[in-house]
């Protein structure tokens, strides 16, 4: 009998949970706890590229979206 708690990945492929013998790594985001917390994965991964959207620390992009002169 194994020790190891289970844990669980949100497939990007098939969008659904999946166990540790799912699709491979790079196709997954987890390892999550539990399964409930896999499901809202996509939504925690949206929260957090907004919040990095909309932070100044992060924010590099320039408001006038023209491009530097200086750089071509």
């Amino acid at each position: 009998m194994s020790d190891t708690k289970p844990q669980y990945w949100f497939c990007l492929t098939h969008h659904a949970v999946e166990g540790r013998d799912g699709c491979k790594n790079a196709d997954r985001l987890g390892p999550y706890s539990t399964a409930a917390e896999a499901e809202q994965a996509l939504e925690r991964v949206q929260e957090r590229n907004e919040s990095w959207d909309n932070d100044p620390v992060w924010n590099d992009d320039d408001e006038d979206d023209e491009p530097d002169p200086a750089k071509s």
